[in-house]
């Protein structure tokens, strides 16, 4: 324990919110590169809590060795309404990492429809810049398991993120109004996303991650905020097995904005029903208008695997069309011993080179 003996006596008392409370308001106030243990013998069950900074160090550790858990049930949740279970905001320099378990307990959540009480996200990050999370087990969330929005130098590895593949909207990892993301090293199996890359985000970059189950890495939906622009994003090294959709790009009819210079590269596919799916269809609120979100410089090299569905690759572009969309070096075949894989493609331009199964609306 880096840090003072009187910190250490609040994180054993984690049982209820207001130690909680107490020991981060100890460790916010602290300079130098101050730690907030949570020890491994200790399981602390907490109810929907909000930590702010700015803090006194830039420099600030939560290192999580036993198990963070929610409330069982919707009854015992005591602050119906709040969009999060564990919130993190304006705290700068800040790593939580270590072998532990987060458990948002969202079964009850996940059948349960009532707009006044809308499910949380379990663990929700705002405006938190040069943030690491790392190590952790984080299962069963509300909602999205992670949400980083408007946080820049951003690192993310060694995590596992696990809930029942038919939990609804329990997104793995969501962005939005972030840069300078790294996430690496990670398995993600959900029920949806596994990667989410919404509005507002640039300079993402992902390596050596597994996916599945879960609704795959996706760009979007793109056009439904106010900033529905997402650029430079580099996937790379991926495995998605067994996922709704491989590496998928979607925006809403009627939206604006853009998504550019995308590169996914030596990504592999293991039984996935959509392996490569850009979808400018995709409707999210019902919207009837041709999309204006534009889909330029998008790269695929060097992906590989088998699809459950004949339809392999999908570029299913609008009528103002998705532009430079490269192919190289790919090989999706079928999970069915001697079936074909095909491509279907409207409104894309671009080309492809050594790419199976073939795509005719990209010149050779």
């Amino acid at each position: 324990m880096s840090f003072d003996k009187n910190l250490k006596r609040f994180v054993r008392l984690f049982q209820n919110p207001q130690a909680f409370t107490k020991a981060w308001g100890a460790l916010c106030e602290a300079a130098g590169s101050p730690q907030l243990q949570i020890p491994a013998e200790y399981t602390f069950l907490l109810q929907s809590l909000r930590f702010c900074g700015p803090c006194a160090s830039n420099s600030l550790n939560i290192l999580v060795l036993g198990n963070i858990v929610a409330p069982n049930s919707i009854e015992e949740w005591s602050q119906c309404g709040v969009e999060y279970w564990l919130c993190f905001y304006r705290v700068d320099g800040l790593t939580i990492s270590g072998t532990g378990k987060i458990d948002g307990h969202g079964s009850a959540w996940w059948s349960y429809v009532n707009e006044t009480c809308p499910r949380p996200r379990a663990l929700y990050l705002h405006e938190c810049n040069n943030l690491e999370l790392r190590g952790l087990t984080h299962l069963n969330s509300q909602r999205n398991h992670i949400a980083i929005h408007q946080c820049n130098h951003v690192s993310i590895s060694d995590l596992h993120i696990i809930a029942p593949k038919t939990s609804p909207n329990t997104d793995g990892i969501d962005l939005s109004s972030s840069s300078q993301i790294n996430i690496s090293h990670s398995f993600i199996g959900t029920g949806d996303d596994c990667i989410a890359i919404k509005g507002g985000t640039s300079h993402i970059y992902i390596t050596d991650v597994t996916c599945g189950p879960g609704h795959g890495i996706s760009v979007g939906s793109l056009g439904d905020d106010q900033d529905n622009r997402v650029k430079e994003v580099y996937v790379q090294h991926c495995t998605l097995n067994s996922t709704q959709n491989g590496v998928r790009i979607k925006t809403i009819q009627g939206g604006s904005g853009y998504a550019r210079v995308i590169s996914f590269k030596d990504v592999t596919f293991i039984d996935s029903k959509n392996p490569i799916i850009i979808d400018q269809h995709y409707v999210d609120k019902h919207i009837s208008q041709i999309s204006e979100v534009n889909v330029s410089g998008v790269t695929y090299s060097g992906l590989q695997g088998t699809s459950i569905d004949e339809i392999a690759i999908n570029l299913n572009c609008s009528s103002i069309g998705c532009e430079g969309i490269v192919m190289e070096e790919v090989n999706i075949t079928s999970s069915v011993p001697g079936k074909k894989t095909y491509s279907y493609c409207k409104n894309a331009k671009g080309k492809s080179i050594s790419t199976v199964p073939d795509v005719p609306c990209l010149s050779g």
